[in-house]
Protein backbone atom coordinates (compact mmCIF):
# COMPACT_ATOMS: atom_id res chain seq x y z
CA UNK A 1 0.00 0.00 0.00
CA UNK A 2 2.69 2.51 0.58
CA UNK A 3 4.64 1.70 -2.11
CA UNK A 4 1.53 2.07 -4.30
CA UNK A 5 1.16 5.80 -2.75
CA UNK A 6 5.02 6.51 -3.05
CA UNK A 7 4.49 5.45 -6.72
CA UNK A 8 1.30 7.67 -7.74
CA UNK A 9 2.26 10.86 -5.73
CA UNK A 10 6.00 10.49 -7.25
CA UNK A 11 4.30 10.24 -10.74
CA UNK A 12 2.05 12.95 -9.73
CA UNK A 13 4.62 15.05 -9.46
CA UNK A 14 6.87 14.17 -12.66
CA UNK A 15 3.38 15.19 -14.43
CA UNK A 16 3.10 18.35 -13.04
CA UNK A 17 6.68 19.33 -13.38
CA UNK A 18 6.65 18.67 -17.11
CA UNK A 19 3.65 20.31 -17.59
CA UNK A 20 4.40 23.02 -15.80
CA UNK A 21 7.80 23.64 -17.21
CA UNK A 22 6.39 23.25 -20.73
CA UNK A 23 3.75 25.76 -20.54
CA UNK A 24 5.68 28.50 -18.67
CA UNK A 25 8.16 28.99 -20.94
CA UNK A 26 10.96 27.91 -23.88
CA UNK A 27 13.56 28.53 -21.07
CA UNK A 28 12.06 26.75 -18.09
CA UNK A 29 10.88 23.90 -20.94
CA UNK A 30 14.61 23.26 -22.08
CA UNK A 31 16.23 23.92 -18.56
CA UNK A 32 14.18 20.81 -17.53
CA UNK A 33 14.91 18.49 -20.44
CA UNK A 34 18.55 19.91 -19.86
CA UNK A 35 18.49 18.38 -16.07
CA UNK A 36 16.87 15.57 -17.43
CA UNK A 37 19.90 15.01 -19.98
CA UNK A 38 22.24 15.13 -17.34
CA UNK A 39 20.21 12.29 -15.50
CA UNK A 40 19.82 10.04 -17.99
CA UNK A 41 23.72 10.72 -19.18
CA UNK A 42 24.89 9.45 -15.73
CA UNK A 43 22.04 6.77 -15.81
CA UNK A 44 23.20 5.28 -19.04
CA UNK A 45 27.06 5.09 -17.79
CA UNK A 46 25.78 2.99 -15.01
CA UNK A 47 24.20 0.51 -17.14
CA UNK A 48 27.28 0.76 -20.00
CA UNK A 49 29.82 0.03 -16.71
CA UNK A 50 31.28 3.70 -18.45
CA UNK A 51 33.07 6.83 -17.18
CA UNK A 52 31.13 10.19 -16.52
CA UNK A 53 33.30 12.59 -16.81
CA UNK A 54 33.39 12.56 -20.78
CA UNK A 55 29.87 11.84 -20.94
CA UNK A 56 28.53 14.11 -18.54
CA UNK A 57 31.02 17.12 -20.26
CA UNK A 58 29.67 15.72 -24.27
CA UNK A 59 25.90 16.66 -22.48
CA UNK A 60 26.50 19.59 -21.67
CA UNK A 61 27.96 21.02 -24.22
CA UNK A 62 25.39 19.84 -26.83
CA UNK A 63 23.04 21.24 -24.68
CA UNK A 64 25.09 24.80 -25.05
CA UNK A 65 25.03 24.35 -28.42
CA UNK A 66 21.42 23.44 -28.81
CA UNK A 67 19.20 23.90 -26.02
CA UNK A 68 19.13 27.87 -26.80
CA UNK A 69 20.47 28.46 -30.21
CA UNK A 70 17.42 26.65 -31.92
CA UNK A 71 17.78 26.37 -35.50
CA UNK A 72 15.28 25.72 -38.61
CA UNK A 73 18.04 24.33 -41.09
CA UNK A 74 16.22 21.32 -42.69
CA UNK A 75 20.05 20.00 -43.28
CA UNK A 76 21.66 20.61 -40.03
CA UNK A 77 18.71 18.67 -38.28
CA UNK A 78 18.36 15.80 -40.49
CA UNK A 79 21.67 15.10 -40.20
CA UNK A 80 21.67 15.27 -36.53
CA UNK A 81 18.40 12.94 -36.69
CA UNK A 82 20.60 10.74 -39.21
CA UNK A 83 22.98 10.80 -35.95
CA UNK A 84 20.55 8.78 -33.55
CA UNK A 85 18.35 6.36 -36.40
CA UNK A 86 21.95 4.76 -37.58
CA UNK A 87 22.52 3.89 -33.06
CA UNK A 88 18.68 3.67 -32.98
CA UNK A 89 19.15 0.54 -35.89
CA UNK A 90 22.49 -0.77 -33.98
CA UNK A 91 20.34 -0.92 -30.58
CA UNK A 92 17.46 -2.72 -32.50
CA UNK A 93 19.55 -5.39 -34.28
CA UNK A 94 20.89 -6.58 -30.68
CA UNK A 95 17.66 -6.67 -29.39
CA UNK A 96 16.66 -9.07 -31.97
CA UNK A 97 19.66 -10.78 -32.19
CA UNK A 98 20.44 -14.49 -30.80
CA UNK A 99 23.46 -15.30 -28.79
CA UNK A 100 25.93 -13.04 -26.50
CA UNK A 101 26.29 -9.54 -27.33
CA UNK A 102 29.79 -8.19 -28.88
CA UNK A 103 31.60 -6.86 -25.76
CA UNK A 104 31.35 -3.04 -26.56
CA UNK A 105 34.57 -0.87 -25.81
CA UNK A 106 34.72 3.07 -24.51
CA UNK A 107 34.34 4.42 -28.23
CA UNK A 108 31.16 2.36 -29.31
CA UNK A 109 29.76 2.91 -25.75
CA UNK A 110 30.17 6.59 -25.97
CA UNK A 111 28.44 6.37 -29.47
CA UNK A 112 25.32 4.84 -28.20
CA UNK A 113 25.56 7.12 -25.47
CA UNK A 114 25.12 9.93 -27.94
CA UNK A 115 22.48 8.50 -30.36
CA UNK A 116 20.36 6.95 -27.75
CA UNK A 117 20.55 9.57 -24.80
CA UNK A 118 22.59 13.12 -25.86
CA UNK A 119 20.67 13.38 -29.39
CA UNK A 120 17.28 12.30 -28.71
CA UNK A 121 17.04 14.81 -25.68
CA UNK A 122 18.49 17.63 -28.03
CA UNK A 123 15.54 16.47 -30.36
CA UNK A 124 12.60 16.96 -27.97
CA UNK A 125 14.02 20.39 -27.34
CA UNK A 126 14.41 21.29 -30.75
CA UNK A 127 11.24 20.01 -32.07
CA UNK A 128 8.57 22.35 -30.57
CA UNK A 129 10.43 25.02 -32.54
CA UNK A 130 10.66 23.44 -35.70
CA UNK A 131 7.60 26.00 -36.95
CA UNK A 132 9.50 29.12 -35.96
CA UNK A 133 7.85 29.90 -33.08
CA UNK A 134 7.73 27.72 -29.82
CA UNK A 135 5.01 25.01 -29.55
CA UNK A 136 4.64 23.63 -26.57
CA UNK A 137 1.55 21.35 -27.36
CA UNK A 138 3.84 19.10 -29.41
CA UNK A 139 5.17 17.77 -26.23
CA UNK A 140 2.28 17.63 -24.33
CA UNK A 141 0.34 16.05 -27.03
CA UNK A 142 3.35 13.84 -27.76
CA UNK A 143 3.34 12.57 -23.48
CA UNK A 144 -0.56 12.67 -23.20
CA UNK A 145 0.05 9.82 -26.39
CA UNK A 146 2.24 7.89 -24.53
CA UNK A 147 0.84 8.49 -21.49
CA UNK A 148 -2.65 7.00 -22.81
CA UNK A 149 -1.11 4.08 -24.69
CA UNK A 150 0.94 3.13 -21.28
CA UNK A 151 -2.16 3.02 -19.32
CA UNK A 152 -4.33 1.13 -22.22
CA UNK A 153 -1.95 -1.25 -23.11
CA UNK A 154 -1.23 -2.34 -18.87
CA UNK A 155 -5.04 -2.09 -19.03
CA UNK A 156 -5.93 -4.29 -22.01
CA UNK A 157 -2.76 -6.62 -21.44
CA UNK A 158 -3.69 -6.93 -17.61
CA UNK A 159 -7.40 -8.21 -18.98
CA UNK A 160 -7.18 -10.29 -21.74
CA UNK A 161 -3.45 -10.61 -22.60
CA UNK A 162 -2.23 -13.85 -23.47
CA UNK A 163 0.31 -13.95 -26.43
CA UNK A 164 3.50 -12.38 -24.87
CA UNK A 165 5.37 -9.62 -27.10
CA UNK A 166 8.57 -10.45 -26.52
CA UNK A 167 9.04 -12.95 -23.62
CA UNK A 168 13.02 -12.80 -23.86
CA UNK A 169 13.04 -9.61 -22.62
CA UNK A 170 9.70 -8.13 -21.34
CA UNK A 171 7.65 -10.91 -20.00
CA UNK A 172 4.91 -9.19 -19.28
CA UNK A 173 4.32 -7.78 -22.46
CA UNK A 174 1.61 -9.08 -24.26
CA UNK A 175 0.34 -8.38 -28.13
CA UNK A 176 -3.21 -7.92 -26.77
CA UNK A 177 -1.70 -5.13 -24.24
CA UNK A 178 0.01 -3.78 -27.56
CA UNK A 179 -2.71 -3.86 -29.59
CA UNK A 180 -5.08 -2.00 -27.32
CA UNK A 181 -2.74 0.32 -26.37
CA UNK A 182 -2.12 1.29 -29.93
CA UNK A 183 -6.11 1.62 -30.31
CA UNK A 184 -6.49 3.77 -27.57
CA UNK A 185 -3.85 6.04 -28.72
CA UNK A 186 -4.77 6.21 -32.63
CA UNK A 187 -8.14 6.90 -31.39
CA UNK A 188 -7.43 9.07 -28.36
CA UNK A 189 -5.26 10.99 -30.83
CA UNK A 190 -7.77 11.67 -33.55
CA UNK A 191 -10.12 13.38 -30.86
CA UNK A 192 -6.63 15.61 -29.40
CA UNK A 193 -6.69 16.89 -33.11
CA UNK A 194 -9.88 18.45 -32.81
CA UNK A 195 -9.19 20.16 -29.59
CA UNK A 196 -8.30 23.93 -29.66
CA UNK A 197 -4.92 24.08 -28.56
CA UNK A 198 -3.87 20.81 -31.14
CA UNK A 199 -5.38 21.91 -34.34
CA UNK A 200 -1.68 22.61 -35.73
CA UNK A 201 -2.01 18.98 -37.24
CA UNK A 202 -4.97 17.27 -38.25
CA UNK A 203 -6.70 14.45 -36.67
CA UNK A 204 -5.38 12.29 -39.40
CA UNK A 205 -1.61 13.75 -38.94
CA UNK A 206 -2.61 13.44 -35.20
CA UNK A 207 -3.42 9.32 -36.04
CA UNK A 208 -0.42 8.79 -38.09
CA UNK A 209 2.17 10.53 -35.38
CA UNK A 210 0.38 8.30 -32.55
CA UNK A 211 1.13 5.12 -34.82
CA UNK A 212 4.53 5.95 -35.02
CA UNK A 213 5.45 6.72 -31.29
CA UNK A 214 3.43 4.08 -29.89
CA UNK A 215 5.25 1.46 -32.52
CA UNK A 216 8.58 3.28 -32.37
CA UNK A 217 8.10 3.72 -28.03
CA UNK A 218 7.34 0.17 -27.73
CA UNK A 219 10.98 -0.56 -29.27
CA UNK A 220 12.43 1.67 -27.19
CA UNK A 221 11.08 -0.12 -24.07
CA UNK A 222 12.32 -3.21 -25.30
CA UNK A 223 15.68 -1.55 -25.95
CA UNK A 224 15.64 -0.16 -22.21
CA UNK A 225 14.71 -3.39 -20.66
CA UNK A 226 17.22 -5.22 -22.76
CA UNK A 227 20.05 -2.91 -21.96
CA UNK A 228 19.07 -3.29 -18.09
CA UNK A 229 19.01 -6.73 -18.26
CA UNK A 230 22.78 -7.31 -19.69
CA UNK A 231 23.73 -4.74 -16.61
CA UNK A 232 21.87 -6.98 -14.23
CA UNK A 233 20.04 -3.87 -12.27
CA UNK A 234 15.50 -3.51 -12.43
CA UNK A 235 15.95 0.13 -12.95
CA UNK A 236 18.21 2.92 -14.51
CA UNK A 237 18.29 4.84 -11.89
CA UNK A 238 15.96 5.61 -8.14
CA UNK A 239 15.55 9.86 -8.62
CA UNK A 240 11.83 8.84 -9.11
CA UNK A 241 10.35 6.57 -6.08
CA UNK A 242 8.33 3.74 -7.54
CA UNK A 243 9.11 4.07 -10.47
CA UNK A 244 12.85 3.81 -10.67
CA UNK A 245 15.24 6.96 -13.12
CA UNK A 246 14.76 9.16 -16.06
CA UNK A 247 15.70 6.70 -18.23
CA UNK A 248 12.33 4.22 -17.18
CA UNK A 249 10.50 7.24 -17.64
CA UNK A 250 11.30 8.49 -20.72
CA UNK A 251 12.74 5.26 -22.53
CA UNK A 252 9.54 5.47 -25.05
CA UNK A 253 9.99 8.84 -25.86
CA UNK A 254 13.76 8.54 -26.55
CA UNK A 255 13.57 6.04 -28.81
CA UNK A 256 10.85 7.18 -30.61
CA UNK A 257 11.68 10.81 -30.99
CA UNK A 258 13.76 10.47 -34.20
CA UNK A 259 11.11 9.14 -35.78
CA UNK A 260 9.05 11.73 -34.43
CA UNK A 261 10.93 14.26 -34.78
CA UNK A 262 11.19 13.78 -38.85
CA UNK A 263 7.97 13.01 -39.47
CA UNK A 264 7.07 16.41 -37.75
CA UNK A 265 9.75 18.22 -39.75
CA UNK A 266 8.64 16.99 -42.99
CA UNK A 267 5.54 18.19 -42.18
CA UNK A 268 6.39 21.69 -40.84
CA UNK A 269 8.79 22.06 -44.03
CA UNK A 270 6.14 20.87 -46.82
CA UNK A 271 3.29 23.00 -45.20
Amino acid sequence: MKESITRTLSGIVYIVLLLVATLYSPVSFSFLFGVFLIIAVIEFCRLANLDKTIPIIMAVAGFGLFAFRITNDFISDLLLNTGALFISISLLYDLFKRGPLVPRDKTAKLARLTGYVIIPFLLIIKLPFLNNSFNPYIIIGMFIIIWANDTFAYIVGKSVGKRKLFERISPKKTIEGFVGGMLFSVAGAYILGQSTYFTFLTPWQWMAFAAILVIFGTLGDLVESHLKRNAGVKDSGTIMPGHGGILDRLDSVLFAIPFIFLYYQILTYVS
